[in-house]
Parts: structure tokens; sequence; C-alpha cells
């Protein structure tokens, strides 16, 4: 085998294109967006402007911040074709079943009247204006999605708040406190975007064709729910609620291993030495943990890390602190995930435009492992110049 033909499972390895929207500067060990390494940003802005940052290239003046939140405020409610979509869904299944049904609506309802699907892209200007408005939709079918399986009725969003306030505001029905209301701004952030990790490749293949936004993003959410990508946060949660408490740690991981169990929350395909997100929403757990005076979630956290990591190297991911963040702010296991899409949309629709904007169709090759040519026994094949040509041959 050439080294042209060797093939890197999972594409590990392999460059497939160029963009401009974030990397992980090996330097530093940071995940950046735009330049800007993504603990700053988190530190200091609201989601609405790294939105803006990701979609535009740089950071929003407040008048263009100002602009940006208008435009999502006036997309929050949850509309009545999409309501009835979601209760559609059976109450058992993933709630990220609500969440690709709720998006196939979207885009149908913001495509109808395309009278082609050569058509179906749009101009820049128009997915833009589709990215916000997916934005600012999300958080109404992620929240209404958990109240109705807790049997509550929707939350009307509120103008007055900003998208990480009003998000909880949907979701709970009452003002969070700030320090709450800060940990979700930060998480949202810090799940915005990660270059070409499976979802958002997903994404592009499918903006490859020159499908519309909303496949695309649809086509995403598929990817995520995959327990080896976005599901992993739920898993964690799982793990924490088996084990139960700090002084069970060591058992349970002796079982989990001898069994090779892969224990959700640790490792990561493109960080060796620790996932730059980490200690940031790590900072927030703790602002949450010292919150609600639960530190029985603290020394659970701290002894499986410390225990994980000195018997087999690996660090913890984002989805580590995530879970039990989510979990203490109030929001059911199932819907960690759903979570993940209301903040990743902003990268997915950052890099489907990016795609449109020098697009070409993403097709990789195989190498074939199946049986060599054969025939069907008692196949009588046609005449082989009307086989090969699709006409007879011509004569005389």
């Amino acid at each position: 085998m050439t080294e042209q033909e060797q093939i890197r499972k999972g594409l590990a390895g392999v460059v497939a294109d160029e963009t401009a929207i974030s990397k992980v500067n090996p330097e530093t060990n940071s995940l950046l967006y735009r330049g800007y390494p993504v603990q700053e940003l988190a530190a200091t802005q609201p989601v609405e402007a790294v939105a803006y940052l990701l979609w535009h290239g740089e950071l929003p003046s407040d008048e263009q911040l100002a602009e940006l939140r208008r435009a999502e405020r006036e997309h929050r409610p949850l509309t009545a074709a999409v309501q009835a979509a979601i209760e559609l869904v059976p109450l058992d299944a993933h709630p990220m079943d609500e969440v690709r049904t709720a998006l196939s609506v979207l885009g149908a309802a913001d495509l109808a009247g395309v009278g082609s699907v050569l058509d179906a892209v749009g101009t820049p200007e128009e997915n833009l204006a589709r990215s916000l408005r997916l934005f600012a939709a999300l958080p109404a079918i992620v929240a209404y999605g958990q109240r109705r399986r807790r049997g509550q009725l929707p939350v009307p969003p509120r103008d007055d708040l900003d998208y990480a306030a009003n998000f909880l505001w949907m979701a709970f029905g009452e003002e969070a406190d700030a320090v709450v209301v800060d940990a979700f701004n930060r998480s949202m952030i810090l799940y915005a975007e990660h270059s070409f990790n499976a979802s958002t490749f997903t994404a592009r293949v499918i903006a490859s064709t020159l499908s519309d936004l909303h496949s695309a993003v649809v086509g995403a959410v598929g990817a995520l729910k995959g327990p080896l990508h976005g599901g992993a946060n739920e898993a964690v949660l799982h793990i924490f609620d088996e084990i139960g408490e700090a002084e069970n740690v060591s058992a349970w991981l002796d079982e989990a291993l001898a069994n090779k169990r892969k224990i959700m929350g640790f490792g990561h395909r493109v960080y060796k030495r620790g996932d730059s997100r980490v200690p940031t929403m790590k900072a927030a757990l703790d602002d949450l943990v010292a919150h609600y005076d639960r530190p029985d979630v603290a020394r659970l956290y701290d002894a499986l890390e410390s225990e994980f990591v000195a018997r087999k190297g690996i660090y913890p991911n984002l989805d580590y602190p995530s879970g039990p963040a989510y979990n203490l702010i109030g929001f059911d296991t199932v819907t960690f995930t759903p979570l993940f899409v209301a903040a990743r949309v902003v990268g997915w629709t950052a890099h489907i435009m990016e795609q449109y904007s020098r697009n070409a169709l993403i097709r990789p090759l195989s190498l074939y492992t199946g049986h060599e040519e054969r025939h069907v026994a008692g196949y009588v094949p046609d005449d082989a110049a009307e086989h090969v040509s699709g006409r007879p041959e011509e004569k005389g």
C-alpha cells in the first residue's frame, strides 16, 4: 500500500480542508475562536458576542451587539408549528429526536416557496439570517422539550433578559441567580465551536453537496447524538449516579476497568495534555457547588478524576465538568446533549457558510476489501457492443 493509499481510520491525522474559524494552539494548548483563546472569551463576553465573532470574524461593537440582540429576541418565541411538531414526538423518545424534528420543521418553513433544490442554498446574507434564527429558536425548543416531559406548559421568552438568562427562564419559569447565569453562559461559549469535530464535519459534508443550511444542521444533530461525541456529557452524569459518593470511586473503577468499560468524560482526539476548556468549566462548576452548597459533588468529581488520571494517564474533557454543572443548575440528564446543540449551532452554521464560500464536494475514496469480480450463475450477457455503448452496432 502506497502512502497515498494509507487508510487512517476515523480520518485521524487527515487534513481535509482549511478553516479560519477555530484551532487548537499546540504551543499554549488553547482553543482559539478566530484567534481569541476561548477561556478569555468565556471570562469576558456574553454568548451573543461570541456568536457574532464566529459568524463575522471579529467581536462586535456595542452597536453591532445591540442589533444582534434585537434580532435574536425577535425570533425567540416557540412557533405553533414547531410546538405541534415537538408534541408529536413520543414523551419517552430521546429529546434529541425533538430537536431534530423541530429543526426540520423550521427548515421547511424557511424554504417554503423555494421552487428548486438548486435555489435552496441561498445567499450569504440569507444564510446569516437563518443562522441567527436557529440560534434564537433553539432555547425555546430545548426548554419546552424538558418542560413537557415534566408535565409543564411552555414559558414564553422575555425581552428584558439576555440569551443565557432567558434560556434559563424558559427552562425553569423563574429568574436564575447571577452566578448560575454566568456559569451557563460560560458553558455555552465553551461548547460553541471546536473545528472539524464529527458533527461539524458532517454539516460540512452535507453543505458540500449544496444542500440547504437547515439540512446540514439536522445532519449535525444526528452526529452529535452519539455517545462518543455529544452524548458523552449525559454519560458522565450516569457514571456519577452509579458511583454515588466519593468513597465508592476506587471499587467502582476497579470493576469498570476490569470489564474494559469506556469511561466517558475522559480523553480527547485533539488534546493530548488535557482539554484546554476544562479549567474554565471546572471553575464554573466550583461556583455552582458553592452556590448550591453541594460539596459532595466536588468530592466525587475530584476523587474520580484523580483516581482515573493516576491509573490511566488520561485527562478529563469538557463533558466531565459540564455534566455535573448542568445537573446542579436543574437540567434533566437527557437535556444535556440538546444544550450542546443550542451552543454548537453557532459553530456549525459558521462552518456551513464557510463551506459554501469556497465549496468543493467532499467525496473521499475507500479501499475495497470484498470479493473480486464474480458472476451470477446462468446469466447470459447482452451483445458486448450493445452492453458497452447502450445501442446496437451500426452495420454496413
